[in-house]
């Protein structure tokens, strides 16, 4: 949620909002970090101690997107995210702001999606585990 956030304000500030409008929502994302970073990490150890070794099905699935979510974060979508933050503050929109916000936008993007796969995985994962704890229970 706190990325499809960061990617809604950004868009709706750039399309209705003004200048004022898009630097204070570039200097706000970079302190969302602090919780958006720590909640991914602990989404991720939690997903990685309930899959107990096992990498075959969904969760082999998600845990095949971990890499592509990680590294477009770390090598993506923090840095724009600072350097467009410095940009607005400076009242710089230029060109390579511009070409920096789309990149963020398109990266962003691939972000929600391929979190929201691996959210919808989750969730299959849970009721499908809730569904056989509870086969196993009637069972006993």
């Amino acid at each position: 949620m706190t990325i499809a956030i960061f990617w809604l304000s950004t868009s709706l500030a750039e399309l209705f909002g003004s200048r004022t409008t898009v630097t204070m929502v570039k200097t706000a994302i970079p302190w969302g970090f602090l919780l958006l970073i720590p909640a991914l990490a602990a989404a991720g150890g939690t997903g990685f101690f309930l899959a107990k070794g096992r990498r075959i099905g969904l969760i082999g699935a998600k845990l095949k997107r971990m890499p592509f979510i990680a590294g477009n974060g770390i090598l993506i979508l923090i840095p724009a995210a600072l350097f467009l933050a410095f940009k607005a503050k400076a009242a710089e929109f230029d060109t390579i702001f511009y070409g920096v916000q789309t990149l963020e936008l398109l990266s962003g993007a691939a972000n929600i999606i391929l979190l929201g796969l691996s959210m919808r995985d989750g969730l299959k994962l849970s009721r499908y585990g809730t569904r056989r704890r509870q086969m196993v229970k009637n069972e006993a």
